[in-house]
Parts: structure tokens; sequence; C-alpha cells
């Protein structure tokens, strides 16, 4: 298979400019789904709020994600049951992500900090669990329980009073029996059987019909109607991220195993058909091998026609002419999943700035993250790495600010308040503060 080529090297005027033109749009990509999905959710939402459980259930039937006979919630007791008859092999490596996650979502718990700012002048920045949370998890055409241990063994570590999974049933109307088993495992409080713009409307308002209310933030990735639909509800409940398709960026060059970078690019191609792989190299000589790679890799796999269709339609190979400008694209692209496989290896990561993950060096492969290694991947996407990151435990919680004043606090602060007011015109704040020390006459 031959990959897109980018060649940012040295060219002719004329290239060149086709050549900045096509990195512009690949690093402004967004990952903000397109307006016509924006409408769809919109009007979903807008049906759930009117119709509550029957507007999820009549879209469940439309698009898929519910449960033949229309229920939406299961019981504690099949989570349960689906937990003990987990086998072996699955509980144990349930066990073990759960307890890498939990290790360092530990190591994120934020604190709060009390200072005194003036004699009589105390500020607090308290930091609060949330009181509930609602977590997406993908599924109909395969489950993802990884993705229902990323998003709520952070909530637990949190202490979040109320965890929401909402996840859609398979194709045969089932639910999958390691999701179920998983959240059989971290005693989720409430699943629900829905997915799509259904799910995300039913965890912001609520239905009242099953004893569902509405939750005060909404995690976890998801398709264009996901991601549409929680745009349009962050108004009213709080959100981690629009997360766009899945996407990584491998930053390699020799002597670099070909071979290991063409298992990068397929596991990223993996996630789906519109999923972008990139490999930015300074050597077009290696990026020839790893096309050569790939093409072995892709004739046995299991998923062919997705793999193929992301890497035809979104997969690209980007030719620099060093280090430096590769780094430079890196950093202005902001990938979701960067792997870094070039020398020198630790110098280079440390100017890595803008990625929602890192994997260094050539043991440490995506899938590595994806499930195992206890870092989150739930990620940014669409270049909302340069600005945010990842799920973490901050997420979970909120910081609320007390500011103790006494009179004496208020008396140094007096004149500076008194003035500010005055130079904006708002006589009743500048009141607020001259009357209180008139009253004491």
């Amino acid at each position: 298979m031959r990959l897109r080529r980018l060649d940012l090297r040295a060219v002719d005027p004329e290239g060149m400019a086709a050549a900045r033109t096509e990195r512009t749009a690949l690093v402004r990509r967004g990952a903000v789904p397109e307006p016509a999905i924006r409408v769809s959710a919109r009007a979903t939402l807008a049906d759930v709020r009117a119709r509550g459980a029957a507007a999820v259930r009549d879209a469940n039937d439309r698009v898929g994600g519910g449960r033949p006979d229309g229920r939406l919630t299961v019981e504690a007791g099949e989570l349960r049951s689906a937990r003990d008859a987990l086998s072996p092999p699955i509980r144990r490596a349930l066990d073990q992500a759960i307890a890498n996650i939990s290790r360092f979502a530990e190591t994120q718990l934020p604190a709060s900090t009390r200072m005194q700012i003036l004699p009589g002048i105390e500020i607090e920045r308290r930091w609060t669990p949330l009181r509930s949370v609602g977590a997406y998890v993908p599924g109909g055409s395969a489950p993802y329980p990884s993705s229902l241990l990323m998003t709520a063994v952070p909530a637990r570590v949190a202490g979040v009073q109320h965890v929401v999974v909402a996840s859609p049933a398979g194709r045969d109307g089932q639910m999958d029996p390691v999701v179920l088993g998983a959240a059989g495992l971290l005693e989720i409080d409430t699943l629900l059987v829905a997915g799509g713009a259904q799910a995300i409307g039913a965890l912001a308002y609520g239905l009242d019909e099953i004893g569902l209310a509405p939750v005060d933030r909404i995690v976890g990735p998801g398709n264009a109607w996901v991601t549409a639909a929680k745009i349009e509800v962050c108004g009213e409940v709080g959100i981690d991220l629009p997360a766009g398709p899945s996407e990584g960026l491998v930053l390699a060059a020799p002597p670099a195993d070909p071979r290991r970078v063409a298992l990068d690019l397929i596991t990223q191609a993996e996630h789906g058909s519109d999923s972008p792989a990139l490999l930015v190299t300074t050597d077009a000589a290696f990026a020839d091998a790893v096309e050569r790679e790939v093409d072995g890799l892709l004739a046995g796999a299991r998923r062919h026609d997705i793999l193929a269709r992301a890497l035809t339609e979104h997969g690209r190979i980007v030719l620099t002419a060093s280090l430096d400008d590769a780094i430079d694209f890196v950093n202005d692209y902001g990938p979701e999943h960067l792997s870094v496989d070039v020398e020198p290896l630790e110098p280079t990561v440390e100017r890595l700035r803008n990625a929602g993950s890192l994997f260094v060096g050539p043991w440490a492969p995506e899938s590595a993250g994806d499930y195992a290694t206890g870092a989150n991947h739930v990620l940014p996407t669409g270049g909302l790495a340069r600005s945010s990151g990842g799920l973490g435990v901050e997420a979970y919680g909120k910081y609320t600010q007390v500011q103790r004043v006494s009179r004496e606090g208020l008396a140094a602060i007096r004149a500076t308040v008194e003035t500010l007011a005055d130079a904006e015109g708002l006589q009743a704040h500048r009141d607020a503060v001259a009357r209180r020390f008139e009253d004491e006459r």
C-alpha cells in the first residue's frame, strides 16, 4: 500500500506552496463534527428532553443500541452475575488493569489549598468530588470494556458518589459479557443500555421514569453523534472534551525497526475507518520500508477492510528535512497518540509539547496504554492536545473558592476596592464596602 505523502523538504516554490496548504489543513483539522451531524444530534436531544425514556427507546430502535425488550438499565444482580461468570484470564486482566489505573489515578488527587493574603484575609481553594458522573462507553460494532475502566476507575478514586455508565448493546441486542462483568467488578451504580446522542441526552437530562437523575458531568469517548451531543449539552452539564476520531502519529527514523513502526500505524488504523495514522520521518528510504511492512501486515489482518480504508483515506507519511522540522510539525499537529522512536530519544521527548499521550521507545506500543499501563486512554483529538490533556481525576471534581474576610482585612483593601469600583462606575460595589464602616459610627 502506498500511503499519501506530504513532502515538507526543500522543493520548487509551487510545490512548497501546495505542501504548506496541505500541512495547514492537517494541523488545523478540528474535533467538532460536521454541521449535519450536530443538527441530527440536537433533534435527538430535544426529543429526549421532551419525552424521556420513550424517546431513548425509539432512538435505540431506529439506530441500534437497545435491548429487544426495551429495558434501559441492567439490574445490579445481573452485573454481579456477569462478574462472577468472567473467565479466569479475563478476570485477571481486568483486575490488573484496574489496579494500574487506580495507582496512577491516586497520584492525581487534587489538594485543597488555603492561605492568608493579608492579616484578616484568608482564601481557600477547596476541591470537592462531583456528586454524579455519567461515563459513555462505546459499543455496538465492538465492545470496549477498557473504556469503562478508564472512565469509571478515576471516578471511584476521586470519590464520586454516583457513577452512571451508558453503553449500547451489540447488533444482536445483547450487552457484551465482559463489559457487564467489568461494571460488576467496579460496582457501577447504574448501567444505561443506550448509545449515541440519546444516551448523552439521558445522562444530561435524566429519565424520571426509571429513576435516573441528571448527572453533573459526562465523560468518555464516542462517535461523531456522541461528540456532537456532548457539545450541545455542555451549557447545562459539564463535559470532559469533544473527542473526534481516534488518531495516532509515529515519529520515527533509523535505527528504528520499520516493522515495529508499521505495527503501530496498523494499531491506530484499527480504531476505525476514519482514524488518521501518520508517520513523520526525515528518511524517505525508511518510509518506503515501513510501507512494505504495512502491506505485509495488511494481507492477513482480521479487520482488513477497516484498516485499508483508514490508511488509504487518512494515512499519511510526512517527510521533513530535519528532526527540528519534524518536532515542529508534531507540536503543531497535536496528536492524540504519539509514538516516538528516534535518536536522541529522551531529548526529543522533552521537546514534544502537544500530544494526548506519548509512547516512548520501541517497546512502548499504543496498545499498552490502551489497556494496561495505567495511563488513561480518553484523550484529546483533532488538535485539542495543543490546549487540553487526557482524562484525569481532576475531571471528576471541582474547585470552590472560599473567602474569609475580617474587619481588619476589609480595612486593608478598602481604598483599593472603592477606587476601582468608582473607576468602573459601580457605586453599589463601592458602597458595599464604605457603608460597612459608616455603620460603625
